[in-house]
């Protein structure tokens, strides 16, 4: 059978390699998020950054908190602010169950990856996740380098 053609649309352009480091994510979803048109351009050369950024349900409304967005260099007057807080697009369903988590169960919200779909639209991969602690961390780190040593013990022995 042939291969279908990768969409050349799709684009990863910031991931937060940290959070499930950091974070045990119980499940995760996608939403829209509202640009300036010097943002989208920035966004097309790959300039940005969600590593210490968040999300909040704020008076009804989704944000995204602390996420960075370098300035476009030919948008000198029209340009943006590179760290401003920028609103989220998600349905009533979704948000009222984002503001469940975090509100009751004291759950965060964590930015995952933000990329370009395949209609070209950037669209970010928000996680609803509950912080981990120190002995959590070296738990999961200990599976981690416990199933690389058994897939080496299996590829050479096998």
């Amino acid at each position: 059978m042939a291969k279908k053609p990768e969409n050349p649309n799709y684009k990863v352009i910031a991931e937060n390699r940290r959070a499930r480091y950091d974070y045990a994510i119980d499940s995760d979803l996608e939403v829209g998020i509202i640009l300036e048109g010097s943002e989208v351009k920035s966004l097309r050369q790959g300039q940005s950054n969600i590593a210490e950024s968040y999300a909040e349900v704020k008076e009804g409304e989704l944000w995204l908190v602390n996420s960075y967005i370098a300035p476009y260099v030919q948008a000198k007057t029209f340009g943006h602010e590179e760290k401003r807080r920028r609103k989220l697009l998600a349905s009533k369903k979704e948000l009222s169950k984002m503001w469940n988590a975090t509100q009751r169960d004291g759950m965060t919200l964590v930015p995952i990856v933000m990329y370009f779909n395949h209609k070209g639209l950037v669209k970010l991969k928000l996680g609803i996740a509950k912080g981990k602690k120190a002995q959590d961390k070296r738990e999961t780190s200990a599976k981690r380098d416990w199933d690389r040593q058994k897939a080496r013990l299996l590829k050479h022995n096998g």
